[in-house]
């Protein structure tokens, strides 16, 4: 597969946001101009002496810069920036990811989100600082994220856990345990409402938005397949949203191997047969918020 000198560009820039380093911090320590540094997050070739630079003060290898073999991502910032950047060619979407796809959420749910993930983050932890400081730049990621979904549409199906989303409606939208009773009550409600949003979007099967429920076991970490025009690219993730999220520990990889893409569509496959879905999965949804009420 020929190289992609855009998806360098936006490899660079995912991992400049993951780094925790602002654009003029790694021109100066390059000894380039910050204009330069966006000429190379726009695509436009780098010399391969700058590249091994960058990787080293990315902390990244130059292969997954370049997009040789399999990306790995341990920050969240630069994973959902990944996302972002994969989403806007992508044509069709394949989700596995917790009880809720944060694409088909509710504005509701984006508006608790922050909350949660800050409250997530223990009082005693070390980069509680700079942790607290990516929740607003996470969240103006995922605000893309979202506004380009709804702008373009791309077909999208959603495989959701039943055990996830009765742990989910039990716990709540809560980022730990020991919150205020009152907190807590209030965040179950919010988790019940989103279960009812995604109730109503089974029922309504709207264009390109086809929702299945998996009632045995699923993979615990998530995984999507984006198919684009000229290739597709799955991606691999224990990062997560919602209930009990993790935004904070764990190695993402994003892949276009062949082999990988092929064992993650059957497993898809397979898990699509299994599923309930149209009215039944409707069915399924408000005995469980009535068995959890």
């Amino acid at each position: 597969m020929p190289i992609r000198f855009d998806d360098i560009g936006n490899r660079l820039k995912a991992f400049r946001l993951g780094s925790g380093l602002s654009a003029d911090e790694i021109a100066s320590r390059l000894g380039i101009s910050r204009t330069a540094l966006y000429r190379f997050e726009k695509g436009e070739l780098a010399k391969i002496e700058t590249l091994e630079k960058l990787s080293e003060l990315l902390g990244v290898s130059v292969p997954t810069l370049l997009g040789v073999g399999v990306e790995y991502v341990a920050s969240s910032l630069a994973y959902f920036e990944r996302m972002r950047q994969i989403e806007e060619t992508s044509e069709h979407i394949i989700v596995l990811a917790g009880p809720i796809s944060y694409l088909l959420a509710s504005d509701t749910f984006d508006r608790t989100l922050a909350d949660v993930l800050r409250e997530n983050i223990p009082e005693t932890y070390e980069g509680r600082a700079r942790a607290l400081a990516q929740v607003d730049e996470l969240m103006a990621v995922l605000r893309q994220r979202k506004e380009s979904y709804r702008k373009r549409q791309p077909g999208i199906v959603n495989l959701i856990s039943a055990t996830e989303m009765e742990r989910f409606l039990r716990n709540g939208m809560a980022g730990r345990y020991d919150l205020p009773e009152a907190t807590l009550k209030e965040r179950r409600k919010l988790a019940r409402a989103e279960a009812e949003h995604f109730a109503a979007m089974m029922a309504d099967e709207p264009i390109g938005v086809q929702i299945g429920i998996v009632p045995d076991t699923l993979p615990h970490a998530s995984f999507q397949i984006f198919r684009q025009p000229d290739r597709q690219v799955l991606a691999l993730s224990p990062f997560r949203l919602g209930e009990q999220p993790n935004i904070r520990v764990g190695v993402a990889m994003i892949t276009s191997a062949p082999e990988a893409l092929a064992l993650h569509e059957k497993m898809a496959k397979e898990l699509w047969q299994r599923a309930i879905k149209g009215s039944q999965a409707v069915a399924f949804m408000h005995e469980q918020l009535a068995r959890t009420g």
